[in-house]
């Protein structure tokens, strides 16, 4: 009877892999088939930024659109705005002389990649060694958290994807190479919400002086 319990309790052991690695392809597309399935996305925001002697944290709200567009605009504590059509980016503080402008498609900022969230989600896809991070902790109980490598993104070392039981992202955690860690926490979705395309266009003000560049760092 011992010796039946053993062979049972290894060859569950020898299963462990196959059956982590089916949940994870269940739980990256479970998140894939829900963000695929909208054509808009309206959601609060909070993004923190801990760096070497730099520590701030900012509110606002991300509107997403099907295909690549976007406009985080941040309210606190300072307003500002980074909007894009899917082709050009823009990032502008009310009251100052410059605005910069880059194409998308040389953009090299952690924000980028949320643009094709709807539609063209293939998280496998995204992130090398997509995996279960049971050393994190979630913010919320139910969640997962997934830990994976992006593939677009050379200067960040680890990202952590948390995921709700309705399968949305709740949580975007970014370690970068240089130490750094920027965390995108998302509240009160609201899906398949009807938004002109004129919210994701940017004219400068009068008087204010377009600069071209590829940072578009608050």
């Amino acid at each position: 009877m011992r010796k039946a319990s053993l062979i049972l309790l290894l060859l569950a052991l020898l299963g462990l892999p196959a059956r982590a690695q089916e949940s994870i392809d269940q739980i990256a597309s479970a998140v894939d088939d829900h963000y695929n399935h909208l054509n808009s996305l309206v959601t609060q925001f909070t993004e923190s930024y801990r760096g070497p002697g730099v520590s701030r944290q900012e509110s606002g709200t991300l509107w997403l659109k099907r295909p690549g567009k976007m406009r985080w605009e941040y309210q606190q504590p300072r307003v500002k705005l980074f909007v894009s059509d899917g082709k050009t980016a823009y990032f502008y503080v009310p009251g100052e002389r410059q605005v910069r402008r880059a194409e998308v498609k040389k953009l090299d900022d952690l924000r980028s990649p949320l643009r094709y969230l709807l539609g063209k989600t293939k998280l496998k896809k995204e992130f090398e060694g997509l995996s279960l991070a049971p050393d994190q902790k979630p913010s919320t109980a139910g969640d997962l958290v997934l830990r994976g490598v992006p593939r677009s993104l050379e200067q960040v070392d680890e990202v952590l994807l948390e995921i709700t039981p309705e399968n949305r992202i709740r949580r975007i955690v970014v370690r970068e190479v240089d130490g750094s860690v920027t965390e995108f926490s998302f509240a009160d979705p609201q899906e398949n919400v009807s938004l002109p395309d004129a919210r994701f266009t940017f004219s400068p003000p009068p008087g204010v002086e377009t600069i071209e560049s590829t940072d578009l760092a608050p």
